[in-house]
């Protein structure tokens, strides 16, 4: 893995047409998600504001779409629309019911599908073309390597050969495997530490192998 590197933080922008969620509804969205399916939450509390700044450092502002993946209470959502995304960029990808519907709400310019991620396909997402980024806050340790897989061909299929997914992991190394991850074409670098999220995460870039 390479070092790690250091993020500048974006100029605030706040956007007029997003309706933010408040602390207490996000939190109790949270919970109510977790008691009723905890492996696909896989966290104890929502991604604060400097894991949602690392993990979506590396966006490029203008340059097409951008594929969120477990989007949760919208807490990157919110703060890539701070960074200044244009909401009718984003695709939005999120299994839970409630949550999706929240995030209808909360985003109306943005593609909001709601599926597992490991069964995406341009073919029937056409939402996907045109994809230029992704980011991914999937509880990925709770996912099989064959859910990997199948993830990380369906993103990679869409992407450019320049393209990237960014994804946080709680523990020590990538979620995703050496063997998965050679399997796929890809390879992981390590780009963050945030030791101020609850609990503290590491960033992982994902691009093609050269």
């Amino acid at each position: 893995m390479h070092s790690t590197q250091s993020y500048k933080t974006a100029i605030p922008r706040q956007p007029a047409n997003r309706s933010p969620m408040g602390w207490l509804q996000e939190r109790a969205q949270f919970v109510k998600a977790l008691l009723s399916n905890p492996a696909a939450i896989g966290a104890v509390a929502p991604s604060g504001p400097a894991l949602a700044a690392a993990i979506t450092a590396g966006i490029p502002l203008g340059a097409g779409k951008v594929l969120e993946l477990g989007c949760g209470t919208g807490v990157f959502t919110r703060e890539m629309l701070r960074r200044g995304v244009d909401p009718a960029s984003l695709v939005l990808v999120e299994q839970d019911s409630a949550m999706s519907s929240s995030l209808r709400m909360q985003f109306p310019e943005a593609a909001v599908l709601q599926v597992p991620a490991q069964e995406l396909c341009r073919k029937s997402h056409p939402e996907l073309d045109g994809i230029s980024a992704a980011i991914c806050g999937l509880p990925l340790r709770n996912m099989s390597p064959a859910h990997h897989h199948q993830l990380l061909a369906a993103v990679f299929d869409a992407l450019p050969a320049e393209g990237s997914m960014a994804l946080f992991t709680y523990g020590v190394r990538c979620p995703i495997s050496a063997g998965v991850l050679e399997a796929c074409g890809l390879r992981a670098r390590k780009v963050g530490f945030v030791p101020l999220n609850l609990p503290p995460a590491s960033v992982y870039s994902l691009v093609r192998q050269v």
